[in-house]
């Protein structure tokens, strides 16, 4: 199995101190994991993409080229990159240049994106939103492959033999499609041969599960080899202690300040205690063999190949933070890597052969 660390850069007080960090101090701290994560061993760093409160990640490509800029093996990911709301050729150039200066580092997971306020910025609707991620990928999928490019369609001027540059260093770039509840999203992923990444968050399993065999069923349907399709798979939260007492323990102020939040919201929380989430939703919180049990049993209803963990100390202090991925890494990646098999990531191009 490969595992991600994946952030959406909110920037929130702290569950448990109250205190918030500066915007640049956000933006440094997001940095500096990644940094980290390449150094601990994980196999991605992933940033998503939202353009409202509490988020400052409106700018992935800027950031993940911060990141390029201090890392040298670790993939970098969008998570996600909302083509329902850009110009797909703006977010060509920008990540065709983005995967220059990671040496082909980069890989795309792509969905409609949520949220009203961000869709009424950039002029989106709830009955057009669909309609214009489908068509962005679409294009954006063209312009990758294709050095000229001529396409018409219903949200933005139409292209004769259009030429954009700089073309990209890999040649074809993997793209994901995220999605927790969209049909469309993943019949989309399956026409065209892509992989799915299940955000996995918020319900129990059972809905993205369903969702994962309707993917598997239309990539049947579209032609394409069952052995070659591809799931990722999100998760709540993570902490990792040597025991399970510890580790819920440690991470009890934290759920439960989200779930006051949440309250305080009118959103009453799926899971109201830590113990639920832990039983039923896809929180990793325990010790190294609960987390790894755990995993394992998602794997069986997901089949899942790649996961991602929250970047984010998310209440945790720095050196608890660190101590958990240390320990993930020490002795639950391990054993995830042995009994969950995973197709390779492609090397970054300074360590393959020069093009």
């Amino acid at each position: 199995m490969k595992v991600l660390l994946v952030t959406l850069i909110t920037h929130l007080p702290d569950p448990v101190t109250g205190r918030r960090r500066s915007t640049t101090g956000r933006f440094r701290e997001v940095v500096d994991t990644a940094v980290l994560a390449e150094e601990l061993g994980f196999d991605g760093f992933g940033v998503g993409e939202r353009h409202e409160r509490p988020f400052i990640s409106s700018a992935p490509p800027v950031v993940l080229s911060h990141i390029a800029a201090r890392t040298r093996t670790i993939r970098l990911f969008t998570a996600v990159t909302t083509l329902s709301l850009l110009d797909p050729v703006r977010a060509y150039e920008d990540y065709a240049t983005l995967d220059h200066l990671s040496d082909g580092r980069l890989e795309l997971i792509i969905g409609k994106g949520n949220g009203a306020t961000q869709a009424r910025l950039f002029g989106v609707t709830a009955e057009d939103q669909w309609d214009r991620s489908r068509e962005g990928y679409e294009l954006f999928r063209r312009l990758w492959r294709e050095e000229r490019v001529t396409w018409s369609g219903r949200y933005r001027p139409a292209l004769t033999e259009a030429e954009t540059w700089p073309r990209p260093l890999q040649e074809t770039i993997r793209i994901w499609h995220g999605s927790a509840t969209s049909r469309e999203s993943v019949d989309l992923a399956a026409r065209h041969g892509d992989p799915i990444f299940s955000a996995n968050v918020v319900n129990p399993i059972e809905p993205y599960a369903e969702l994962v065999r309707y993917y598997r069923q239309r990539w049947a349907h579209h032609g394409h080899d069952p052995a070659d399709a591809l799931v990722g798979a999100g998760t709540a939260g993570f902490y990792a202690a040597r025991t399970s007492q510890e580790a819920v323990e440690t991470y009890r102020p934290i759920f439960d300040a989200r779930v006051a939040a949440s309250r305080q919201l009118g959103v009453e929380p799926v899971f109201p205690t830590i113990e639920d989430a832990v039983a039923r939703s896809s929180l990793l919180v325990g010790s190294p063999q609960q987390i790894v049990d755990k995993v394992l049993r998602q794997h069986g209803q997901l089949g899942h190949e790649v996961m991602h963990l929250r970047a984010d100390q998310d209440g945790l202090t720095a050196g608890a933070h660190r101590r958990s991925l240390e320990l993930f890494q020490a002795e639950v990646a391990p054993v995830l890597r042995r009994e969950i098999p995973s197709r390779p990531f492609r090397p970054p191009a300074s360590a393959a052969e020069p093009r």
